[in-house]
């Protein structure tokens, strides 16, 4: 296993904390409300989920966990049933149809806009957004996603700009890692939303015959990305945060992101982050800052008001989302220690989890 510098660690978690203020996103608790956790109401209004089984998924990216994990152990207090999110493990285009059709209850995995084209998905009887809508903000505007290249190639060669790399042919031939012709980006599973971005992104700006998405199990693709990368190798990929990808090619030190200059329509706005990390003026990095956000089916919605309030209630720190995320990432990855590091969480934010589930008792 690699070791991982306390210095690289503390770089790549002051970056994150900046992030929030970059993509304008918010620390802010939810909202409070009198009621208390002691069930002041009866017994009922405790546990208003009593009885009640939830069918809960989650993503099939790991840096998605912990917030699966937390949500489970928050709808449990209320005395809901909840099923193993992570014996429902799911891409996004398999589980918004199904949760439209009402095989799965929510999940907290939302990413919007990158996530708004499922919601055209065809079900039976409609479109997925007729019987699923996003709830609260669990983090807004917190997760930047772009591409990174090796800070060497981008030193020496001057590198900006995902342009240049397509469009000068000596560029493009150094990151043609299969010697097919054209450069390669490692990027995400086959149905993220970012794997088809990507390839919109390809197709709408004409550079099918210059660049291409490597897409399969991202993990596996970042890890030869850092592989490369230590090998002084040309490497471009895409990551996103929060996540701990960034302790392991911290951006400014290892690697920069890349700007794109004509990046797709829904996608444009500029990050507001330090030159030493991406250097391109604007910094347009291909997508926007997305919302992370719970998705529900409208009957689950409307049959539990207290689960309902508590996913406008929960609002999470990308700073300490990323925090677990390094500590998954340096070993403690089992579902027993991601089980442990909510239970954790939730424990030293007491006061603030307890505004939230007083605002469920309430509205139940």
């Amino acid at each position: 296993m690699r070791k991982r510098p306390t210095l690289r660690l503390l770089t790549a978690l002051l970056f994150t904390m900046g992030l929030v203020a970059a993509a304008c996103g918010t620390d802010d608790d939810g909202d409070t409300n009198d009621t208390g956790t002691n069930g002041q109401n009866g017994d009922a209004a405790a546990m208003p989920g009593e009885g009640v089984s939830v069918e809960m998924a989650r993503a099939d990216w790991s840096t998605g966990y912990f917030q699966a994990a937390v949500y489970k152990a928050l709808l449990e207090e209320l005395g809901y049933e909840v099923s193993d999110p992570s014996q429902n493990e799911l891409g996004p285009t398999t589980f918004y149809p199904a949760l439209a059709q009402r095989e799965y209850d929510f999940w907290v995995n939302g990413w919007f806009p990158l996530h708004e084209e499922f919601f055209d998905a065809d079900v039976p009887g409609g479109t997925a957004s007729d019987f699923i809508s996003p709830v609260g903000m669990q983090i807004e505007a917190g997760a930047l996603q772009g591409y990174l290249v090796d800070k060497a190639t981008a030193d020496e060669y001057d590198i900006t700009t995902l342009e240049q790399i397509v469009e000068d042919p000596e560029l493009n031939a150094m990151f043609d890692i299969d010697g097919d012709g054209v450069a390669d980006i490692l990027g995400c599973d086959e149905g993220w939303g970012c794997q088809v971005t990507i390839e919109d992104t390809i197709e709408e700006n004409g550079w099918s015959d210059s660049i291409k998405q490597v897409s399969a199990t991202h993990a596996a693709l970042f890890a030869d990305a850092v592989a490369r990368v230590q090998d002084g190798e040309p490497t471009l990929v895409y990551v996103w945060t929060p996540s701990a990808f960034i302790t392991e090619l911290v951006p400014g030190e290892d690697v920069i992101w890349l700007g794109l200059e004509n990046p797709l329509p829904a996608q444009e706005g500029a990050a507001d982050l330090p030159e030493d990390q991406c250097p391109a003026d604007p910094c347009e990095m291909g997508f926007v800052a997305n919302d992370i956000r719970v998705v529900a089916n409208n009957d689950f919605l409307e049959e539990n008001p207290a689960a309902a309030a508590l996913f406008e209630a929960v609002v999470l720190s990308v700073t300490d989302v990323a925090i677990q995320n390094v500590e998954m990432d340096a070993g403690e990855d089992t579902q027993a220690d991601i089980d442990r590091q909510a239970a954790e969480w939730i424990e030293n934010n007491r006061d603030t989890v307890d505004e939230w589930l007083a605002a469920a008792r309430a509205a139940a």
